[in-house]
């Protein structure tokens, strides 16, 4: 199945978990799954943990969320030389020079 294909399992609806990016309609967000599998949760606990959630729909995920990031632009910065800018975007006070 193409990418584009998959994405069309990704839905964004105003009335479903205030328009975050859910699957197929459902009070499932891609964040969720995602978290999830950032924590340690298989492929195989996260479809056990949803019955009806199938293969595609995490390809389908993984998809959305790596396009979602691929334009993000990180710019450091120092401010007087002491701090730096994390991923974030936020200053981290701990990292200085």
């Amino acid at each position: 199945m193409s990418d584009n294909r998959l994405l069309e399992r990704i839905t964004v609806d105003a009335r479903v978990l205030g328009g975050k990016p859910t699957v197929r309609g459902h009070r499932l967000a891609v964040e969720h799954l995602m978290g999830m599998m950032l924590t340690g949760d298989t492929v195989h606990d996260v479809l056990a943990a949803y019955p009806w959630l199938e293969l595609a729909d995490l390809h389908a995920c993984l998809i959305y969320t790596g396009r979602s990031v691929a334009g993000e632009r990180v710019y450091p910065f120092s401010l007087h030389g002491i701090e730096h800018e994390t991923a974030a975007g936020h200053l981290d006070p701990a990292k200085r020079h």
